[in-house]
C-alpha cells in the first residue's frame, strides 16, 4: 500500500471579491483563472483555497476552499489576517507550501513559499498610487520575495524588474504568463450588431477597457483622439474607477469632447468579447505594464490594436498590433490614424494578432505553475 503523503498546497485568494469593481478585474482575473485550471492538472497535489469574501462563486473552480471568519475584503483587514492570521492556520493545516499570488506573503511562515508578482510600478512610478497602498508594497514585496522559495513573474520584463529592483537571484525567478479565456474570439457580426444596440453604442469607436487609473495614461489618449477631427469616430473608455480617475472626466470636459467619448463604467467579464469586437480599435497606451492582458484579449478577439511600445507591452502584443510610444501625443494619434483607414495593415494585424494570442493559454499557466510547486516541494 503506498502511504506516501500527498503534498499540501495552500492558496492565499483573499484578494477575489464577488463586488463588480475594479478590484474584480487585474490580479483577480488571474487568481480566479488560475484556480479554475489548477483542478485539471494531474499533479498529484491537494490544495486549499483561502478566501475571505463568503458571496464568490466557489463553484467556479473545483478546489476546497476555507473561508475567514474576519472580513479581509478591507484591505487593513486583509493584510492583518495575512501576516497574523495566516501563519497559524498554515500551521494546523500542515501546509507543505503556501502560494501568495500577489506580490506579498506572510513574513512568518511554517512553509515555502511562491510568490506571483504582477508588476514593480509602485518602485518605478510610486505618484501612480495611494500612500498607503505604495508603502505597504515598497516595505513588503522585497522582503517577502527574497524570503521566497520562488517568485512568478508575469513576463520577462517583469522577471528582470524583480532581479533588479528587488534582488533575488536569478534562479528563484521563473516567468510564467497570463493566459487567455477562450471566450475572447472573433464574434458572429449578427451578435455583434445586436449588441452594440442593445447598449446605443456608436458605429464607429476606438475602445480603451481596464481600470480608470493614473498609470493607465488616459489622458493622453483622450488629447490624441482629439487630434484624429473625425466627427463621426467616438472614443469608449471602459472599465472600473480606480483612484484619480477624475483627471480623464477633467481631460475630456477641457477639450469639449463628451459628446464623443464614452464612459461606461465597470464592464463584467461575460460581456468583455462583446466590447472588444464591437470597436473599430482597441488602444492601450499605458506607461506601465507587468503584462498587460487586455492587449492579447482584443488580438484575441481579431481587433486592431494600439499600445505602448513600453515595458512588458511588446511582449503581449508580439508582432500582432501597432506599437507607439506613450509619451508621444502625434505618434499615438498617427497610429490610431492608421489603424483606422489602413485597410491592409488593420488586416495583417489582425491576421498575426489571432495567432499570437493563440500562444497564451490558462491550462497551460495553470500547468507551469503546477510544475513549479512540484519543484520547490522536491527540494524542500
Amino acid at each position: 500500500m503506498n502511504t506516501e503523503k500527498r503534498r499540501l498546497v495552500a492558496f492565499n485568494a483573499h484578494l477575489l471579491t464577488a463586488a463588480d469593481s475594479y478590484r474584480s478585474a487585474g490580479i483577480a482575473v488571474y487568481v480566479m483563472n488560475l484556480l479554475r485550471h489548477l483542478a485539471d492538472v494531474p499533479d498529484g497535489l491537494e490544495y486549499r483555497v483561502l478566501l475571505g469574501d463568503k458571496g464568490l462563486a466557489v463553484e467556479n473552480f473545483d478546489l476546497p476552499v476555507i473561508f475567514s471568519r474576519v472580513p479581509t475584503t478591507r484591505p487593513e483587514v486583509r493584510i492583518l489576517w495575512e501576516q497574523g492570521r495566516l501563519p497559524w492556520l498554515l500551521r494546523q493545516l500542515d501546509a507543505d507550501l503556501l502560494h501568495a499570488p500577489a506580490f506579498v506573503g506572510p513574513l512568518l511562515s511554517s512553509c515555502p513559499q511562491v510568490i506571483t508578482v504582477h508588476d514593480l510600478s509602485f518602485l518605478r512610478h510610486p505618484k501612480f498610487f495611494r500612500r498607503g497602498n505604495r508603502l505597504y508594497l515598497q516595505t513588503f514585496t522585497g522582503i517577502a520575495c527574497r524570503r521566497a522559495a520562488a517568485v512568478i513573474a508575469v513576463s520577462n520584463f517583469t522577471a528582470s524588474e524583480v532581479r533588479t529592483l528587488l534582488r533575488v537571484p536569478a534562479e528563484r525567478v521563473h516567468t510564467i504568463y497570463h493566459g487567455v479565456d477562450p471566450r475572447f474570439r472573433p464574434l458572429p457580426p449578427k451578435e455583434v450588431a445586436t449588441f452594440r444596440r442593445a447598449m446605443q453604442l456608436p458605429e464607429r469607436f476606438v475602445l480603451y477597457l481596464g481600470t480608470l487609473e493614473p498609470r493607465k495614461n488616459l489622458p493622453q489618449l483622450v488629447r490624441a483622439f482629439a487630434r484624429l477631427r473625425d466627427p463621426d469616430l467616438h472614443l469608449v473608455l471602459a472599465g472600473g474607477r480606480g483612484w484619480l480617475y477624475e483627471q480623464v472626466y477633467a481631460e475630456v470636459e477641457r477639450l469639449g469632447l463628451s459628446a464623443r467619448v464614452h464612459l461606461p463604467g465597470f464592464v463584467a467579464a461575460e460581456a468583455q468579447a462583446l466590447w472588444y469586437n464591437a470597436a473599430e480599435a482597441f488602444a492601450y497606451i499605458s506607461h506601465y505594464e507587468g503584462f498587460g492582458l487586455p492587449v492579447v484579449e482584443a488580438l484575441a478577439c481579431g481587433v486592431p490594436t494600439l499600445a505602448a511600445a513600453r515595458t512588458s507591452l511588446p511582449e503581449a502584443a508580439g508582432d500582432g498590433a501597432l506599437l507607439v510610444a506613450p509619451d508621444d501625443e502625434a505618434a499615438i494619434a498617427d497610429g490610431l490614424q492608421r489603424l483606422l483607414t489602413d485597410t491592409a495593415l488593420r488586416e495583417a494585424l489582425r491576421q498575426r494578432g489571432l495567432a499570437h494570442a493563440a500562444r497564451f493559454s490558462w491550462s497551460e499557466t495553470a500547468r507551469q505553475t503546477a510544475a513549479l510547486y512540484r519543484q520547490v516541494l522536491a527540494t524542500s
